[in-house]
């Protein structure tokens, strides 16, 4: 019973995850994306891009990355990936908020989802590399789709997010050939900054 006790108090946690706004709009820019939309939609993409990964990959593995990798934000809140001063305690803020929600968990449970994230935010297995292709596709995708509203925003020029998305060439080629030419369309349709 004690078991099930703590994963319920963990599901119960993570409903939490509905309530973290993300800088990113919705597609029809009425308002902002929730951190729980966000992991639904890269899920999505995940499970309909599978064959874009640059080498094979275990595509639960990636959905299982999916469904997790944004859980720390409840505590650690959403950090802008263009927000360079935000982004100098991210690590530290979300070790911690990994530690304290995993920790909700039955150990063995707690233990695997922890090391599954730290997977993902180290970015070096074939799953994880697809998996942040994947994560940086959605945002651009959602940025374009909504008339790059946050983009403009928060003032992100064209060699930014070139820069900041470039991770993607890693885990899927055609993906990364993708958000090049997207963004080259943002810009020629003055969406951002040349």
């Amino acid at each position: 019973m004690e078991r099930l006790q703590r994963q319920i108090r963990f599901l119960l946690e993570v409903d939490k995850l509905k309530t973290i706004f993300r800088r990113n709009y919705l597609t029809d820019g009425s308002r902002n994306e929730n951190d729980a939309e966000h992991s639904w939609y890269f899920a999505i993409a995940a499970l309909v891009l599978c064959e874009t990964a640059r080498r094979p990959i275990d595509l639960l593995h990636v959905l299982r990355m999916a469904l997790i990798h944004d859980l720390v934000e409840i505590d650690a809140g959403d950090t802008f990936i263009y927000d360079e001063a935000a982004k100098r305690d991210q690590a530290e803020r979300e070790e911690r908020a990994a530690q304290r929600i995993f920790g909700l968990l039955p150990e063995e449970q707690g233990e695997e989802l922890l090391a599954l994230w730290r997977e993902f935010e180290e970015g070096r297995s074939p799953e994880a590399c697809y998996a942040r292709a994947i994560d940086r596709l959605s945002a651009v995708i959602m940025n374009h789709a909504s008339g790059g509203k946050a983009w403009r925003e928060h003032g992100v020029s064209r060699d930014r997010i070139l820069a900041i998305n470039q991770v993607a060439d890693k885990g899927a080629p055609a993906l990364w050939e993708h958000i090049q030419s997207i963004i080259d369309d943002a810009a020629a349709r003055g969406m951002i900054d040349a």
